[in-house]
């Protein structure tokens, strides 16, 4: 529980956000991004860090980030004790306490035209393409973190796809966290922009061991041009001491699909704010989660599809497995404006829950403003069918194997719909690892 203490230090700005001012003056950035990040300094600092108070912040306290003392990462970081990159990819940009890493990145397989560099580099070689997006979606008036993550900016990923462009083999984005003896801020800011037409898969990966506790700030903003299909798969398996949080704004033009799968297993607090606005007609999108927790971690996914246009459709899907005294948060909203006819939107949060302290709060909302639609929503809370259970048992499966052969069936259904195969390997021998127990030769997929 928040302390009084807590709560003033908290609504105080100028006691909780000072230092981020020294360190955002320690910032080195191009001319042209300085009023940018001025501006979102002020802002955070007017703002404070979110209380539970507020309404989207009632069940998340970060009262715990607002009170360590944060460093920003070094870009001269050693590279020593990184964790293993994943697997083979012909292309990958690898990112090192939030800095981009030429010698661990490789990008030789892309198509002519394609652009994908780090942030720091593009601000000064790709203004042109830059300067019409960046901040332009994420919220620095409203959304305290947004508008840290603007006034730190340094570095991150830009990627821009032309018109017509099709990148046949994913694209991947690793953030990997090394050692640190005191705590320190990775400051991501990305920007994906793609042309009319344009289709690719990325995979957005955040992996990492601490010694001290780590903040992670993501801002990622997508510009989904006419008729172009995008997929972005995240997976956040950080130190179980970090703190990660992440913001995803996307803008839909006509007829374009977007989906965006959210796997979290790791950090102590996690914070995922996702935002898409369809606002083109004919756009469409897919919103996918799974969170699995236990011992004391805290995860919260808030998100917003905005049916701005005629003829939309969205389709989201969330399931939370938590053990021990973990907690975990969904809050999804559905807005369907006037002028958003043939909207069809289906939205749904399904959470297993494997013990008695577990915790979680579920809130899915439909605001309907057009008449002419089919929306749906729904959420579940429940254990293990004892049933089911029992039918098991009866066929000689042991307890141990019963329960995790359930649990299995519960959270892929989320990684089944992963259209990246090593990805979506990867993710499922991930889920038999975490299953409680200790004998799991019993299991398999």
């Amino acid at each position: 529980m928040t302390t009084a203490n807590t709560i003033e230090t908290l609504e105080q700005p100028e006691t909780a956000t000072s230092r981020y001012a020294q360190l955002a003056e320690s910032v080195d950035s191009v001319d042209w991004v300085g009023p940018l990040r001025a501006h979102a300094l002020s802002r955070f600092q007017e703002l404070g860090f979110p209380t539970t108070r507020m309404e989207d912040w009632r069940n998340t306290s970060v009262a715990a980030v607002a009170q360590t003392e944060f460093s920003l990462a070094d870009a001269g970081s050693s590279h020593a004790n990184l964790p293993q990159l994943s697997g083979e990819a012909a292309n990958r940009l690898v990112f090192v306490n939030g800095f981009f890493s030429r010698t661990l990145s490789s990008t030789a397989d892309l198509p002519e035209g394609v652009i994908c560099i780090g942030m720091a580099e593009a601000l000064t070689r790709h203004r042109d393409l830059i300067e019409p997006h960046l901040g332009r979606y994420a919220d620095v008036e409203s959304h305290a973190f947004s508008a840290l993550n603007m006034a730190l900016l340094q570095d991150g990923v830009f990627l821009y796809l032309p018109d017509g462009t099709v990148v046949s083999d994913p694209i991947h984005l690793q953030f990997l966290s090394t050692r640190a003896e005191a705590p320190a801020i990775a400051n991501i800011r990305n920007l994906i922009i793609a042309g009319a037409s344009a289709q690719a898969r990325i995979v957005e990966r955040y992996e990492g061991g601490a010694e001290a506790s780590r903040l992670t700030l993501v801002v990622t903003e997508v510009v989904s041009g006419t008729n172009s299909v995008i997929e972005l798969y995240k997976l956040q398996s950080e130190a179980d001491d970090a703190f990660h949080f992440s913001t995803l704004r996307v803008d839909q033009q006509r007829d374009s699909r977007f989906t965006a799968s959210s796997i979290s297993f790791g950090a102590a607090l996690a914070r995922n704010d996702l935002f898409i606005h369809l606002g083109g007609e004919g756009s469409g999108c897919v919103l996918d989660g799974l969170y699995v927790v236990g011992g004391t971690q805290h995860v919260d996914h808030h998100t917003t599809i905005d049916h701005a246009q005629p003829h939309c459709d969205s389709v989201e899907l969330y399931k939370g497995v938590l053990d021990g005294r973990s907690r975990g948060v969904f809050d999804g909203r559905i807005i369907v404006r006037k002028d958003a006819q043939k909207t069809n939107s289906a939205q749904t949060n399904n959470n297993l829950i494997l013990s008695e302290s577990a915790i979680i709060d579920t809130k899915p909302q439909l605001e309907i403003y057009a008449d002419d639609v089919k929306c749906t929503h729904g959420s579940t809370i429940g254990q293990l069918d004892q049933e089911a259970m029992f039918y098991l048992r009866s066929r000689g499966i042991s307890v141990e194997d019963a329960r995790n052969l359930m649990i299995y069936a519960f959270a892929s259904e989320v990684v089944q719909r992963i259209r990246v195969k090593d990805l979506r390997e990867e993710l499922e021998a991930t889920l038999l690892e975490k299953l409680p127990g200790q004998d799991r030769s019993g299991v398999s997929p």
